[in-house]
């Protein structure tokens, strides 16, 4: 096992340096680049006046020899992504070009609101679905189980940013009730309420892009956990179990539970973190709140390419990371599992 790991390890390289020279790349021949967007933006400014004059194209040429020794554009291609991948050895992952802040501590600053609505998400749907998916599998072919199966579907169809969208029109000032605010995690006199008030206002906030965060993960782990506890319930030893007389209880509990948990345990870690940096985009952006999905998407439009490799680099490695913690967690929980060994 450990050989494995550190093979596994020692693959991360390639990978992380593959990904990273793919983006590079990619973004040496995207229009519009951070220095155009600081242009663009100082000519609105100054309401296009002399853009016709020499003068003015005299400043703009001498603006933008500035900026692009500034910001490291006066270099060759081939010494930028050297520099950029030596930087990245060190994890210092740039100065935002945009926020003019280190990408470190852009990246915790807006780091709470997605671990707001990670960590919720992530408890409230296993919480919600696994027991809900035992008791579909338990009650197979029953009135409960296709009623549920109809409605965690029904979820499961519905985009979250067009839930979104209904429950903002419903219930929070839209054209009906205006029971929910429409923006943020807490209120702007969030500070100066007891503590009792500021926990029941974070989940009043909280509320409504909860719902359209979980939605389609109720669905996708509810019939994951069914259809891997209905294919123990099916297999030799449940029924010979049952033939020697053991209650339902003890056999689901004792013997069911555990080998059915195996897919869901291993996918713990990638879910985990997924609800945590995978966050939805639209939702964000739908509920204003500034959390890493809408700091991404801002820094690909107005092309801050420290913030956009700087972001690239650290999930990518955190998702490889995760993904080697699954495959140690699968082999801790059925010993029977054993990466890199050689069948005699």
């Amino acid at each position: 096992m450990l050989t494995y790991i550190l093979k596994r390890l020692l693959l991360m390289v390639p990978t992380l340096l593959g990904v990273l020279t793919v983006t590079f790349a990619v973004i040496q021949f995207v229009p519009g680049g951070p220095i155009e967007q600081i242009m663009a933006e100082t000519r609105a400014g100054r309401g296009g006046e002399a853009s016709g004059y020499k003068a003015g194209r005299d400043s703009d040429a001498k603006q933008i020899a500035e900026l692009k020794k500034l910001y490291g554009f006066d270099k060759p291609v081939h010494v930028r992504y050297v520099e950029m991948l030596g930087s990245f050895a060190r994890f210092d992952l740039g100065r935002s070009f945009m926020h003019n802040k280190d990408v470190w501590q852009l990246i915790k600053e807006k780091l709470p609101v997605s671990m707001s609505l990670g960590l919720w998400a992530f408890l409230i749907t296993y919480l919600v679905s696994l027991p809900l998916g035992i008791a579909k599998a338990v009650r197979e072919g029953s009135g409960f189980d296709v009623a549920t199966t109809l409605v965690v579907l029904v979820g499961f169809a519905i985009p979250g940013f067009v839930l979104g969208v209904f429950l903002i029109v419903l219930f929070a000032g839209g054209t009906f009730f205006d029971l929910f605010p429409l923006r943020g995690l807490t209120s702007d006199n969030w500070s100066e309420l007891s503590w009792p008030a500021r926990i029941g206002d974070y989940f009043w906030h909280l509320a409504l892009p909860m719902v359209c965060y979980v939605i389609e993960s109720f669905a996708i782990v509810t019939l994951l956990t069914k259809n891997t506890f209905i294919e123990e319930l099916r297999k030799q030893y449940v029924l010979v179990a049952r033939a020697k007389g053991l209650s339902q209880q003890k056999l689901l509990w004792k013997h069911v539970f555990r080998n059915a948990l195996i897919p869901l345990v291993t996918g713990l870690p990638a879910a985990f973190v997924f609800a945590f940096f995978g966050g939805s985009l639209l939702i964000e952006t739908l509920f204003s709140l500034d959390g890493l999905g809408l700091l991404s998407y801002e820094s690909i439009v107005r092309r801050d390419y420290p913030v956009v490799l700087g972001s690239l680099f650290l999930f990518t490695l955190i998702g490889l990371a995760v993904k080697l913690l699954s495959d140690v967690l699968y082999v801790a929980v059925d010993p029977r599992v054993q990466f890199g060994s050689v069948a005699k």
